[in-house]
């Protein structure tokens, strides 16, 4: 089993051997402000959830718990379950398309053996489309023209950024080196994917062409660098930075900071002091549509 798969295999409970015993989760979806850096708690429960998506309306938050999908209405405070499959778990990996229409979802089902898989859905929920022939596969980025998916796949015992046609057909691997790549993530005008790579020895915050070519190493620092999300005007990438050095990994329960990669001015400032979160926090895209917010999960346990 695969370092992220039992994570999250640990967090979801499937797998209690691996976890601590008598604990309890409680998690905190936030908002911040990337201007000013105000947060805001809107929801929270004393269970584990991750991951949350703004919804292309800027309606709600988008989150998975206990491999299920639901909806926070940040104006009336309304959770709700997104109604899929119920053969389908979801993990962290889900996102929307770029016109809203569509979620697509990283999960297992019973029917395909237990690995990770990529589907679209309708964003009012519905039936599931499969992507994919082979497993495991982590979903990041949707290019910006809605025709092609970035994801992380496990092949040949290596982590590696594949893309796929949004409506599903033949992968396409778009890195080579030895060690993790993670996180990819398109930039607005399609032009580029960001992600983050172990290729230099420590986890950075990288960007290559959108075929893959040219890699270019965007951070160079003591922490390990994860998840690079742009903002909608491009100016701006979020990644989660942790403290310490996590080599390969990105776990639940670590010290983090929420930090921003200014792409004019080339320099990397604090959005947030460190806090206790890790895998759930900011896996996937989570920018508002009018650029000004961020989503998040912190977390403490008991």
């Amino acid at each position: 089993m695969t370092i992220r798969i039992l994570l999250w295999a640990c967090l979801c409970g499937l797998y209690a051997s691996n976890c601590p015993a008598q604990t309890t989760v409680h998690s905190f979806l936030e908002t911040i402000d990337v201007k000013t850096g105000k947060r805001t708690v809107v929801y929270s429960e004393p269970t584990l959830f991750e991951a949350p998506n703004w919804s292309k309306d800027g309606r709600y938050l988008l989150f998975n718990k206990k491999g299920r999908l639901y909806r926070y209405w940040l104006n009336d405070g309304i959770v709700d379950e997104l109604p899929l499959d119920s053969s389908l778990s979801a993990n962290n990996d889900h996102g929307f398309s770029p016109d809203g229409q569509l979620v697509v979802i990283s999960g297992y089902r019973q029917t395909t053996g237990g690995g990770s898989f990529l589907y679209t859905t309708p964003a009012e929920g519905g039936p599931l489309k499969p992507l994919i022939r082979q497993s495991p596969a982590f979903w990041h980025g949707w290019s910006p023209d809605g025709k092609t998916l970035a994801f992380v796949g496990l092949r040949n015992g290596d982590f590696d950024i594949y893309t796929v046609p949004a409506d599903g057909g033949t992968e396409k691997r778009l890195t080579h080196e030895k060690g993790l790549d993670d996180g990819p993530d398109f930039s607005p005008d399609g032009k580029y994917i960001y992600f983050n790579s172990f290729r230099s020895g420590r986890m950075q915050i990288w960007r290559m062409d959108a075929d893959g070519q040219d890699p270019q190493q965007l951070t160079d620092d003591h922490y390990a660098n994860w998840f690079p999300h742009p903002s909608p005007n491009g100016k701006l990438v979020v990644f989660l930075s942790f403290m310490e050095d996590q080599q390969q990994e990105h776990p639940f329960g670590k010290n983090v900071q929420l930090r921003l990669l200014d792409m004019v001015t080339q320099t990397v400032r604090d959005l947030t002091p460190v806090f206790f979160g890790g895998q759930g926090t900011i896996n996937v895209p989570s920018w508002s549509p009018d650029g000004r917010h961020l989503a998040f999960v912190s977390y403490r346990v008991q």
